[in-house]
């Protein structure tokens, strides 16, 4: 673990240099402001910066969608200046449709699109891509795939064509397939040593046990045992038109790009309509000790299933998130980073899919102070559910969330982020043009409730990887009473 603020800190001579420089600096700046000559006018008092404005309302940049007769969707968003443009086609599958043995299923099959088409090699594919400006990459995500990337804004039809190749006629070869397959055992077996990544997989497993939501890595076994047959039917049930979505962001030519497309896709099966699966997850106090010895730190994973973005309350929930543990001014990170010195970058954050969503604080803690960690996370959990934040700690945050929004909203890949999570979740263009306006509304009365009825720690899931001897002591406390 990277050393805590208490444990290292500034090196007291950087500390003193620091401090040094800002005296200094304070000391000249009636010198500066004279520029050093005589009759030059002195600064007498000091010049506090002008009020930040109200947040503007947000406006989303011009784009248009339409359906094609296969079912097929086409949104295309002309976004910025900068002649460039990002292709992507969003698939409704993913981990969310991948069968009980099979975990890893969805990310084999999505790699090994790129190995191959009927008509291009993997080196084609790469290559067409480079010289077009960019390169293409896929991805399986937990509701959702993509297959895409950004390239020059003059060849962004031509972009559509390579996109569709790739997603609609892959190859499948068995040397592919076992090329793919040794990958994901060689980064499984990397990612699966990383006590964060192991927290994951044995927290989702206890909260949504049996679900594909429980199986966020695959198993060496797994991966062994899956057959390029497995992949040709993930392919074969979950890819088609219907559960397609074309984004085309950035600065491009509407009508080429319109033509491309339809040339593109519009003889494309539509396939089978996605299926919803939803989880509910598991909302009881559960203890799960993972053992690494003499593990020098411990990472922790706490939190419960809650509501998603189609609840109305979900956007109170967002800023109750911020305050208690996903800014890094929150109320847990000052406590058990600043104040405390147990972890450096601790974190809360709200995991969010089509059928399913959760709050979880994470934090990586030196041993010895584990328990206390979790009794510190549980105690400001317990404070904010009891008594409403200041209004002036409130508006901090709510600055924050608008600002991060913003921020996520400026660039063409962020725009077509935004549009694929409101499509995925079929919400409506208003949650994101009116987001602003609901953060600004949120009330110290509502950040109470959320905590009250979201995240009661009594019916939260912990989950500790690390030095057995050491840890099981202190969380002792945290085990559920069985009578």
């Amino acid at each position: 673990m990277t050393p805590t603020p208490r444990a290292a800190g500034a090196r007291p001579s950087v500390a003193r240099s620091l401090a040094a420089a800002a005296t200094a600096f304070a000391l000249a700046t009636p010198l500066l402001a004279q520029g050093g000559g005589q009759g030059a006018p002195t600064v007498t008092a000091r010049q506090l910066p002008p009020a930040p404005g109200a947040p503007k309302p947000f406006q989303l940049a011009e784009h248009r969608t339409f359906t094609m007769r296969n079912g097929m969707k086409v949104t295309l968003v002309h976004y910025g200046t900068v002649p460039k443009a990002v292709v992507t086609v969003a698939l409704e599958t993913g981990v969310v449709d991948e069968p009980p043995f099979g975990p890893g299923l969805a990310s084999l099959t999505m790699d090994l699109l790129l190995e191959g088409t009927v008509a291009r090699t993997a080196q084609d594919i790469s290559r067409a891509a480079a010289e077009m400006g960019g390169s293409i990459a896929t991805s399986a995500g937990a509701v959702e795939s993509e297959v895409g990337g950004e390239v020059l804004s003059v060849n962004a039809a031509r972009f559509v064509n390579l996109v569709s190749d790739v997603v609609r006629h892959p190859r499948f070869e068995k040397g592919d397939f076992e090329r793919v397959r040794q990958n994901a055992l060689r980064n499984l077996a990397i990612t699966l040593q990383q006590s964060g990544d192991l927290a994951r997989q044995r927290w989702r497993a206890v909260v949504f046990p049996g679900h594909p939501f429980g199986r966020p890595y695959s198993t060496e076994a797994t991966l062994k045992a899956l057959t390029m047959g497995h992949a040709r039917n993930f392919f074969d049930d979950n890819f088609g038109a219907s559960r397609a979505h074309l984004y085309v962001s950035g600065v491009f030519d509407d009508a080429a790009v319109e033509k491309a497309a339809r040339d593109a896709f519009t003889d494309w099966e539509p396939g089978s309509p996605a299926k919803d699966r939803p989880a509910a997850g598991a909302t009881v106090r559960q203890v799960d000790l993972v053992d690494r010895p003499d593990a020098p730190q411990s990472t922790i994973w706490i939190g419960k299933p809650v509501i998603g973005p189609t609840n109305p309350d979900f956007t109170k929930l967002e800023v109750t998130d911020a305050l208690l543990g996903g800014a890094f001014g929150s109320r847990i990170t000052s406590n058990i980073r600043e104040d405390k010195g147990y972890t450096y970058s601790p974190y809360s954050t709200l995991w969010n899919h089509r059928g399913a969503a959760y709050w979880v604080e994470v934090a990586d803690v030196t041993t010895k102070d584990t328990g206390n960690s979790l009794k510190e996370i549980v105690g400001e959990i317990e404070r904010l559910r009891q008594t409403p934040p200041p209004d002036a700690e409130l508006d901090g945050i709510k600055q924050s969330v608008i600002g991060l929004f913003v921020i996520q909203n400026s660039s063409r890949r962020g725009v077509v982020s935004q549009l694929e999570y409101m499509d995925e979740q079929h919400l409506g263009e208003d949650y994101l043009t009116g987001f602003v306006q609901r953060v600004l509304a949120v009330t110290p009365a509502d950040v109470r409730r959320m905590a009250d009825e979201q995240l009661d720690p009594a019916r939260m899931t912990i989950t500790v990887v690390g030095d057995r001897k050491t840890v099981e002591p202190q969380i002792a406390p945290f085990r559920p009473v069985v009578p």
